[in-house]
């Protein structure tokens, strides 16, 4: 299998198990912070609907369906990008770099996401989330990058081996080898023997 191809299934394995798992915890939050468990996932959609989405409280359609496929398409983003990135690093293939290298994915993307993208275009759940439970919510999104990447770690290895590489010839054994004059010698000696003691 091809690396790009590789790199665009770890993208949407990983992007959807940390989709799958922030919008948990984003649920979770929203119900504990803001009362209502679809909340912080209509303000995702902010984006299109502009200030309503960051007050609406019921799951609708119009903002929850349109926030979470934001969220998704947003995660799938940022773990296509970070298989990119790891796909030539083997470093960064293995478990400590797989989870280091999650983790500043997600660390990357939240700074991004709140300091230098356009106030239209952020998450828009910080409007309803406190600052632990945004902590969380990229917690949650590194633990999904991290379980993708870890999940198609062997088939990179795979990927690295030559096709056309022959299989290694087993050593040569070694073989003892009995002199035929010798064994004449032997074969005649014993035959000796054996009429001597013949009666």
């Amino acid at each position: 299998m091809k690396k790009w191809k590789l790199v665009i299934s770890q993208g949407l394995l990983a992007g959807s198990l940390a989709s799958v798992i922030s919008t948990a915890v984003l649920a979770i939050a929203g119900r504990r912070e803001s009362g209502s468990a679809a909340a912080p996932l209509n303000a995702v959609s902010h984006w299109y609907w502009g200030d309503e989405a960051l007050r609406q409280n019921k799951a609708d359609l119009a903002h929850t369906a349109a926030g979470y496929l934001t969220h998704h398409a947003a995660a799938t983003f940022w773990a296509t990008l970070y298989a990119a990135l790891a796909s030539d690093r083997p470093a960064l293939r293995t478990t400590p770099g797989i989870v280091l290298g999650a983790a500043a994915t997600s660390a990357t993307a939240g700074l991004i996401d709140f300091k230098f993208t356009p106030q239209r275009f952020t998450p828009g759940y910080e409007h309803r989330l406190s600052t632990g439970a945004l902590l969380a919510v990229h917690a949650a999104l590194a633990i999904g990058l991290a379980a993708g990447a870890l999940a198609l770690r062997d088939q990179y290895r795979d990927d690295e081996q030559p096709e056309d590489e022959e299989p290694e010839a087993p050593a040569p054994r070694i073989v003892r080898h009995v002199r035929a004059g010798r064994a004449r010698y032997v074969e005649a000696d014993d035959r000796s023997r054996f009429l001597k003691n013949t009666p």
